[in-house]
């Protein structure tokens, strides 16, 4: 097999959307999927993992403004690199403890990765990424009279539909590209890009000074996946398939598509700007770039879609 698979984890699926996110809760679902790595790792695909990290540094977030009082809060960009550590350290203690157990002994690593951005991009004043927790309409209307809080609708139906948003810039080079090729030439299981990188714009000196955003991981994860020459890219969220007209009765749940028909129905608006349009935007640049095919699916039928069984697959032709 030896093929090289990218794959894009959501931070909801690390922490879900009616957990506390205690560690404990983190810790039990960075098993489940390394469960589903481990099985790709036998399977013989090479393995490169980037994640979300929108409810861990909403999260933070929070905690950095509630606790102004007694200490400086960080900002947006300290906050990003420090989900980055924080969940790429729970994904390699699990993944290593694993391979141990189970009498292999695999190398994992984190790269906390810098990502270049434009510092001109106009997600900075129309803001678009959703972090943190999801709020009822009357939750986000006293948190924008009372924090100041930039909150959007993030999904059509449901009570707790809205969220608080903040820039995400598009990425545009892996900073770290070059140190992460050479820890796969090692063999190493590389964890990457984690919460789509922290943003960075290139000054006139050649130095790279860091922005306050979070830009989305599954672009960023297109952008890494062509870094590094992956056959694969993998795009893992809460459901199995993207689908056509999602949540009404005429859902239509997606196959084995073209990158045509996928523009196509992006254009169409099937695709929320604040969930599954970023994902089939970012499947589809990594096909016409080059790579052999993009599947979008759930956690659980990881392995199933890989094989070609199920998810939404996107190929050239």
């Amino acid at each position: 097999m030896n093929k090289l698979v990218v794959i894009a984890l959501g931070g909801n699926a690390i922490k879900q959307a009616h957990e506390c996110g205690t560690s404990d809760e983190q810790f039990v679902n960075v098993e489940t999927t390394c469960h589903e790595l481990i099985k790709m790792n036998r399977l013989g695909y090479k393995i490169v993992i980037t994640h979300g990290n929108g409810p861990q540094a909403g999260n933070l977030l929070i905690q950095q403004e509630e606790s102004k009082k007694l200490l400086p809060p960080q900002p947006l960009n300290i906050v990003g690199a420090m989900t980055q550590g924080q969940i790429g350290f729970m994904f390699q203690n699990t993944l290593r403890n694993f391979f141990h157990l189970a009498g292999k002994e695999v190398p994992v690593v984190t790269v906390v990765t810098q990502v270049l951005v434009d510092e001109n991009d106009p997600d900075f004043a129309d803001p678009s990424k959703p972090i943190g927790p999801f709020y009822t309409e009357q939750e986000a209307r006293v948190l924008r009279e009372q924090k100041n809080y930039l909150i959007k609708k993030v999904k059509p139906n449901g009570t707790k539909i809205w969220r608080r948003v903040v820039p995400s810039p598009e990425p545009q080079m892996i900073v770290e590209a070059g140190s992460i090729k050479s820890l796969l030439e090692a063999r190493n299981i590389v964890i990457a890009a984690g919460g789509g990188g922290v943003p960075v714009r290139l000054i006139s000196d050649g130095t790279y000074q860091s922005l306050e955003a979070v830009i989305d991981k599954d672009k960023a994860g297109n952008i890494l996946a062509q870094a590094v020459n992956a056959d694969i890219f993998l795009i893992l969220t809460d459901v199995e398939k993207a689908s056509l007209n999602w949540g009404l009765e005429n859902e239509k749940p997606l196959d084995k598509i073209t990158v045509e028909q996928a523009e196509k129905y992006l254009a169409e608006g099937h695709f929320l700007k604040g969930s599954m349009g970023p994902k089939m935007t970012a499947a589809i640049r990594f096909v016409k770039a080059g790579g052999e095919k993009a599947v979008i699916t759930s956690l659980s039928r990881a392995t199933d879609a890989l094989a070609g069984n199920t998810g939404t697959i996107i190929t050239r032709d």
